[in-house]
């Protein structure tokens, strides 16, 4: 039964923290480095905020009564003190941006590296409902957002918030007034920022989502062009994917307009502020309340002030949007694992290879009912194959022996031991498998080959791929095995990427084989050759079979034919066929004509047209 239904997945809450505590995991081996860092900016930024104060001396030197030779020394120590403030803003920013340009890049890594390692551990069900597109799309968004988090902190919160500190501070000194003015006016910017942007956090949400979506689909367009071109429906995925394209530009377009709004009414906040503060420093000039020096500070303050709550709504906004982007990730860092070995797993340890299952019943999502009470017992070496009609639970038996699914009830034992007891790791290296549709990386032949044992030879390679029947067509290739084989493996034929595999698994060489129709893809002079190295390769294993083309499965020990996830049939070949049995309904079937051995065309040839 096909186990590829989508389900939905409830992700748990995500909040800020939870966000910042993500990135913290990719930060923290860096966590001095960017201590250090933070405070040469904060420096740089004091720095500059000690500048207009020195202005306002200039100009109050200038207007003073002094002796010219006193006031030329006044006003030199003044432009020698800015100088050596602008030096020491030059010095701690860049430093600092050395420190910003080597924690970036590492952390950025050390997310992508973590999320892949968390994502790559959740059950073949997470995957089977999320779009590789969509994944790939939401690692890299999460990475990305730390650095434009990163660099807002660095270039934009820490100087307004020096900005705004040293403004307030200074300006009491001299004219409380002005003072009074200015913290109003920042108190009515960051609260309409704050009530707005907290507002608007849906939109970027759901603009995160759509951007997802539309990666995930355009993904999965991509992978199945094969099948666009030969059923001549590009017109109809275009549309299809025109509709997607077209919900994403709207909310994204709601958004923007939005923002737009929003800039208006911030630029109407700081005019009318720029405006009061300008009015009473006039006032206050004409009634002799402030000097002139006073006067250019101010006006310094509001022009610096001004530009950095400009910006500042772009700030906001960026804050948001790396929020929205990190979420989808976070959930997913969240999401307990499914499948996860316990505490205190022990490695599997396989003497005879024997295989139990034991009151087994497996549900798929609430109420589909996969298996259901199988009891089976496969002693250590035998070779059993398993057959039915599609949707009788035999893929489902190997998914769980490989535990990507736990079992609803029961157990399953390998020579006496829980394989939900043992490492997940030592339970694969355990198996070998031969997949119905193998799938390659885009490696060299020499690389795939070699992902059976990472540890072998190039001479194991070779051999391993004699016996798989690979060698012949991998030597005619002008690469030979250093060819590289495209995404997927799409560069060569299916009947050669069936050949790989097998020779991934002559390779791994584990107690335990599982062919799940490891001929289905082979022409029938293939079929012949790799039949024989499949006969010496389970020499000796335990070996589970599932075939359609029952002809590749009469020489088992034994043969289980399942039906509605039971057990109905079991016995060899011969015995079965020597009855009234659902084995000699699917045998005669076959035997008939209605599927025979040579309806199992090579798809070396098919391979060249598609």
């Amino acid at each position: 039964m096909s186990l590829s239904m989508r389900v939905k997945i409830k992700y748990p809450p995500v909040g800020v923290l939870d966000v910042l505590r993500a990135m913290w995991q990719g930060l923290r081996p860096d966590g001095w480095l960017a201590v250090v860092t933070l405070f040469l900016f904060l420096v740089a930024s004091i720095a500059e905020v000690f500048v207009p104060l020195l202005y306002k001396h200039f100009f109050d030197t200038l207007t003073a009564p002094l002796e010219k030779s006193i006031a030329v020394a006044t006003l030199l120590s003044i432009i020698t003190g800015v100088l050596a403030l602008r030096a020491l803003r030059w010095a701690s920013r860049n430093i600092g941006l050395l420190g910003l340009q080597k924690i970036e890049p590492d952390t950025m890594a050390r997310l992508r590296q973590m999320s892949f390692e968390y994502l790559a551990q959740h059950s073949l069900g997470f995957f089977s409902n999320n779009f590789s597109g969509s994944l790939i799309q939401r690692v890299s968004r999460f990475a990305r957002s730390f650095e434009r988090l990163a660099d807002t902190i660095a270039f934009n919160f820490i100087p307004l918030g020096v900005t705004i500190i040293g403004a307030v501070i200074v300006t009491w000194r001299d004219t409380p007034l002005l003072s009074l003015i200015i913290m109003g006016w920042i108190t009515v910017f960051f609260t309409f920022n704050y009530v707005f942007a907290v507002w608007r956090v849906k939109y970027n949400i759901r603009m995160a989502e759509a951007d997802s979506k539309t990666t995930g689909m355009l993904a999965d367009l991509f992978a199945n062009q094969s099948s666009i071109t030969l059923f001549a429906s590009l017109k109809n995925e275009v549309k299809r994917f025109t509709a997607v394209t077209n919900a994403q530009a709207k909310i994204t377009r709601t958004t923007w307009n939005i923002n737009s709004s929003f800039d208006a009414v911030q630029a109407a906040i700081i005019f009318i502020a720029e405006f009061l503060i300008f009015y009473f420093s006039i006032k206050l000039w004409q009634e002799g309340s402030i000097t002139v020096g006073t006067f250019v500070l101010v006006q310094v303050y509001i022009i610096a002030l001004a530009g950095q709550l400009w910006d500042f709504g772009r700030i906001i906004r960026t804050v948001f949007e790396v929020f929205a982007d990190s979420k989808e990730m976070v959930e997913m860092l969240k999401l307990p694992h499914e499948i996860k070995d316990v505490a205190g797993a022990q490695e599997l340890s396989v003497s005879s290879g024997e295989i139990v299952f034991e009151n087994l019943t497996f549900n798929f999502g609430e109420n589909r009912k996969v298996l259901e009470d199988v009891d089976l017992l496969i002693s250590g070496g035998q070779k059993v194959g398993l057959v039915g009609p599609s949707g009788a639970g035999k893929t489902t038996i190997l998914r769980l022996l490989f535990r990507l699914y736990d079992v609803t009830e029961g157990r399953i034992l390998i020579d006496g031991q829980d394989i939900q007891k043992v490492t997940q790791e030592s339970l694969r290296r355990a198996i070998a498998v031969v997949p119905q549709e193998p799938v390659l990386f885009h490696r060299t032949l020499m690389e795939n080959i070699r992902y059976g044992r990472l540890d072998a030879t190039d001479a194991e390679v070779k051999e391993a791929a004699r016996l798989a029947n690979c060698a012949q067509f991998i030597d005619g290739l002008p690469l030979g095995y250093d060819t590289y084989v495209g995404e997927r493996g799409v560069k060569i034929s299916g009947g050669e990427r069936q050949r790989i595999a097998i020779a991934r698994a002559i390779l791994k060489d584990a107690p335990i084989l599982i062919l799940d129709e490891a001929t289905s893809s082979l022409d029938s002079h293939s079929e012949v050759l790799i039949q024989e190295a499949l006969n010496r390769l389970m020499e000796g294993k335990t070996t589970i079979a599932v075939a359609h083309r029952l002809s590749t499965i009469r020489q088992m020990d034994r043969i289980l034919v399942l039906q509605d996830g039971h057990i109905k049939e079991d016995g060899t070949h011969d015995s079965l066929l020597a009855k009234p049995s659902l084995y000699r309904d699917l045998w005669n079937l076959q035997a008939g004509g209605f599927i025979t051995e040579d309806d199992a065309v090579s798809e070396d040839k098919e391979s060249e047209i598609l």
